[in-house]
């Protein structure tokens, strides 16, 4: 070219930009996920130094797959995918799965319901609440597939309009619409209910106590949680009903409310948390005032309660425990670290995908859970990882995972809470209970269900079993073959040298179920037996057995 050439521009498609922009922006947060997460190692290095602690041994790709892939994605992975995993050389594979994971329909199912339970507990045992989860869940599930910034839907969640002109717990009104005026009807749209319910869920804040005095052991008196409760005293039930909530309007400029049973009929204003007055402005209702000021980054609350409820998912205990619960009493296992990550957290537009590639790709999650030194018996050390209880989610489609089952999707009644089909009844009996995961406890009746009920029979027979039929029906395995499918079916690892060993005689065998049919049908029966024996360890752990 010569160098008096004039340079040509040439015009790129505006979508082309935009792609390249998505693209660039991926990459610079997966490496700003990465260098948090060195950040993070090099905290808690030196605490363990300090603390003359020895850390426990990077897990093993098994022991890693299986633990992210439950809390990421809700369910053990496939045999394919395990295999695939494990064959696999590349020193990025755990950073290519985390985002697989997250990119995943499971990811969606998973946390939707993490964040829901979080949000509707109630609709758990309520029936009318109960009524209302379809378009809630499908709300949710509609912003993580969009990975909308959490301080936008907390910001959606807090304001969505509520004079529709329609009965707010019609269970027959917009069913199936995606939408989170159910969150409202779970707390009978009450000032109090929702103020405790708020402050506890995105402030990290148990200021209920001072409902009815000020808090025996924290700062909160009694005008500041009437004074929080008064961003929703506009809302004003139409409907006088008792039962039901009906229709509901809202009253924008209406901003106190008065302390009930209070001297004199103290009346309080609207206040922040943190003592300061809203900035009011005319016709915008209160809420939309209280929700900027909760997803504020200036808010010293909300990224950190974030943050720890986050850490606590994925490692069994937060920062601060229980989780929902800052106090002056109960400070941070961690400070200077709590107070780093939710900083970055808020820095990156408060990006839950960000955070939890962060979280799990830090040395401390990959760290195994057998304890190798006296010093890792503490879990806020997270020397180690903690042992976690699965949920009845987790559980059920673990164990549908492993035999290959499917439940065709159909339309459930809303109202049964004795709804029949394998996963609701599996759902009911493995019902939450108020134990951290650490502290889960399985019951007779839920043992029982696992060794020997009805759905674990029948899905783990020859009969039943995809994965069994596929295993025994293949013409070019070995029993050592077979049994190497099955334990990654179960627990995401190969045997060990010494089970291949043991269970390959076993097998040959019989098991302990001799027919007279011949040695092929009792080698399969055995099979079957080894394949439900494996299962049993799902009980109640997430870690790999």
């Amino acid at each position: 070219m010569s160098p008096c050439a004039t340079a040509r521009i040439v015009a790129v498609p505006s979508f082309v930009l935009m792609l390249l922009l998505v693209v660039v922006d991926s990459v610079v947060r997966a490496d700003d996920a990465q260098k948090l997460a060195e950040r993070i190692d090099g905290h808690l290095d030196s605490r363990w130094r300090s603390d003359r602690i020895t850390p426990a041994e990077v897990a093993d790709d098994g022991e890693f797959l299986r633990r992210v892939s439950l809390h990421i994605a809700g369910t053990i992975p496939p045999v394919a995918e395990a295999r695939a995993f494990l064959r696999n050389a590349s020193p990025q594979k755990r950073s290519a799965l985390i985002d697989q994971l997250l990119d995943s329909p499971q990811y969606l199912t998973n946390f939707s319901n993490f964040w829901r339970q979080l949000m509707m507990p109630e609709g758990n045992t309520d029936f009318q609440v109960r009524a209302q989860l379809p378009g809630f869940e499908a709300w949710l599930r509609q912003h993580l597939a969009k990975n909308t910034r959490y301080d936008a839907i907390v910001q959606e969640l807090l304001t969505v309009p509520l004079d529709t002109g329609r009965a707010m717990n019609s269970p027959f009104d917009g069913m199936g619409t995606a939408t989170p005026l159910g969150f409202f009807q779970s707390k009978q749209v009450k000032p109090e209910n929702l103020a405790a319910a708020t402050s506890r869920m995105f402030l990290g804040l148990r200021i209920e106590c001072a409902q009815c005095h000020d808090h025996p052991q924290d700062v909160w008196k009694r005008h500041q949680f009437w004074g929080y409760a008064a961003f929703f005293a506009g809302i004003e039930r139409v409907d006088r009903n008792e039962e039901f909530v009906g229709r509901v309007k809202e009253v924008f400029d209406r901003r106190e409310l008065t302390i009930p049973d209070a001297e004199a009929d103290r009346v309080v204003q609207a206040t922040f948390l943190d003592g300061s007055s809203p900035k009011w402005r005319t016709r915008v209702s209160s809420r939309r005032e209280l929700a900027d000021w909760i997803t504020s980054r200036k808010n010293p609350f909300f990224a950190r309660a974030t943050v720890n409820r986050l850490w606590g998912h994925f490692f069994g205990v937060g920062f601060v425990n229980p989780v929902d619960d800052f106090s002056g009493t109960n400070s941070p296992s961690h400070p200077e670290l709590l107070n780093e990550i939710a900083a970055d957290f808020a820095a990156h537009d408060f990006d839950l995908k960000y955070l939890i590639k962060a979280i799990t790709l830090t040395k401390a999650y990959q760290l195994s859970s057998r304890k190798t030194d006296d010093g890792q018996d503490q879990p806020q050390q997270l020397s180690r990882m903690t042992v976690q209880g699965l949920t009845g989610e987790q559980l059920f489609d673990s164990l549908a995972t492993a035999v290959g089952f499917f439940e065709p999707t159909q339309q459930q009644n809303v109202f049964a809470f004795g709804q029949t089909g394998p996963r609701a009844e599996f759902l009911e009996l493995f019902a939450p209970d108020n134990n951290s995961v650490t502290e889960r406890q399985t019951s007779i009746l839920q043992a029982l269900a696992l060794m020997n009920g009805q759905f674990t029979s029948t899905a783990t027979s020859l009969e039943n079993s995809a994965t069994l039929a596929a295993v025994t029906e293949f013409p070019l395995m070995k029993d050592a073959d077979r049994i190497e499918a099955l334990y990654l079916a179960a627990l995401t690892r190969k045997p060990r040298p010494e089970e291949l060993e043991r269970l390959t005689r076993y097998v040959a065998s019989g098991g302990a179920i001799k027919q007279s049919k011949g040695r092929t049908d009792g080698r399969f029966l055995g099979l079957a037996q080894q394949f439900r024996v494996s299962l049993q360890p799902l009980i109640g752990r997430l870690e790999n057995p």
